[in-house]
């Protein structure tokens, strides 16, 4: 009777250990393209719909996300258009945290170094002062398109101009094409098709429980853990109809949710980058190529569905 008491004790201390453990994964969720990834419509009841709904997503499962904000999107025929950077209050309001991801989302693969740069510091000037009325402080950079630089050079240029600008650089560890999915979806939007509207939804949904699963393997082989990870996705009508069900499976896979400066406070962050091309990839994938693992690691990356493509 002692030894079945005592390996049911044992079977009991095994699954609490497995919760806890689930208990401790955690992810920071970002939001890129604020003030909203409209699709042309350009409604503002209804770009307002877009930045309400994502934040009461962010209420109703405690997420102390951040928005990235590319300002010229504030702007209607080069004046700032005050009923646009509502939005941004909307978010700043809330308590929630905006980064810079450069006024007009230039590619800086593309761009003369002078040119990108500027951009930065052009893409501070409504969310700097706007975040300072609410006692926070703009300090999160997000490199549009991932892209962080071609050569050593670059990447060392570049973050060298960050950090002597008070920016310190916000990596993805969870990328994904949530805007495919946010395309096609306003695009059944538009043709007012609702059924195609929730098949893509239910598909994008799933799509990204398995694009979690495949960065936490990633983790798992890189660091022997799965480190707090940093999703991205976008300020997008489907996100404001779907990022419920997106973060419910999260939550299902035992993760909670952390702001942009607990996330950045694992070491994994801390991981030398040595390896660029021309691709804006997930940090991780990034470590793993700087590490020398070959391109056989995307092998397995989450497949977005054909009918979507």
């Amino acid at each position: 009777m002692k030894y079945w008491s005592f390996s049911f004790l044992l079977i009991i201390v095994s699954v609490y250990s497995a919760n806890l453990s689930a208990q401790h994964k955690k992810v920071n969720v970002s939001v890129d393209d604020l003030t909203v990834v409209s699709y042309g419509i350009m409604d503002t009841a209804f770009t307002y719909e877009i930045t309400r709904d994502l934040i009461a997503t962010f209420e109703r499962f405690d997420i102390p996300a951040i928005g990235f904000v590319n300002e010229s999107k504030v702007y209607t025929n080069d004046t700032v258009d005050v009923s646009k950077v509502k939005h941004l209050e909307m978010w700043a309001s809330s308590g929630y945290d905006l980064g810079n991801h450069t006024f007009a989302h230039l590619s800086y693969h593309k761009s003369p170094f002078d040119e990108y740069s500027a951009g930065i510091l052009k893409g501070e000037l409504i969310t700097r002062p706007l975040l300072e009325q609410y006692g926070k402080e703009l300090k999160y950079f997000r490199h549009p398109y991932l892209q962080v630089g071609l050569t050593q050079s670059a990447y060392d240029s570049l973050n060298q101009f960050l950090a002597e600008h008070g920016y310190v650089v916000a990596p993805v560890s969870i990328d994904n094409s949530d805007w495919r999915f946010a395309k096609a979806y306003s695009d059944a939007f538009k043709k007012d098709d609702r059924a195609l509207m929730e098949k893509i939804g239910e598909a994008y949904v799933d799509y990204m429980e398995q694009v979690l699963i495949y960065y936490e393997k990633q983790s798992m082989d890189l660091f022997g853990r799965v480190i707090a990870q940093t999703l991205l996705t976008h300020a997008s009508y489907l996100n404001a109809q779907y990022l419920d069900k997106v973060m419910q499976k999260y939550v299902e896979h035992g993760y909670s949710f952390i702001s942009q400066e607990e996330a950045l406070k694992d070491p994994a962050y801390q991981t030398e980058v040595t390896y660029f091309d021309n691709w804006g990839i997930s940090w991780i994938d990034r470590w793993n190529l700087s590490k020398g693992k070959s391109r056989d690691i995307f092998k397995d990356e989450p497949k977005v569905p054909e009918f979507i493509e």
